[in-house]
């Protein structure tokens, strides 16, 4: 299965929803759709992403976003879980689309870094 966190108001994320459509699942594997605007992810979801993406979890922030200013985010020294903490509460902050398939995940911005997840 694919999964796609995504944001129907991001020309980002809806082009890799289109790069997934069109291009890239060629054997029609399912794909869930997750707007995590309506549905956000729980502070267990964000682990489990941060894991499959690697890297910070300061990779997973949008730092335009409100909230990350009003909540003094840039601070470095807030723990994973203060910043886990954060995106389960301000699921804006959580950068998207956020593509998951066979327990790898990465941030499609551009969408065509979902790619590698069909290699």
């Amino acid at each position: 299965m694919i999964t796609v966190y995504h944001n129907p108001r991001c020309s980002k994320s809806r082009g890799a929803c289109e790069l997934i459509d069109d291009r890239l699942n060629r054997s029609g594997e399912t794909v869930k759709v997750i707007e995590y605007l309506k549905e956000p992810p729980s502070i267990d979801d964000l682990k489990a992403l941060h894991q499959m993406l690697g890297g910070s979890v300061r990779d997973m922030i949008r730092e335009n976003e409100t909230p990350f200013k009003e909540l003094g985010l840039a601070d470095v020294s807030l723990s994973d879980d203060q910043l886990y903490k954060a995106i389960a509460a301000h699921p804006i902050l959580l950068q998207r689309p956020i593509v998951v398939r066979d327990g790898r995940a990465v941030i499609g911005r551009p969408p065509e870094n979902i790619e590698v997840l069909f290699k």
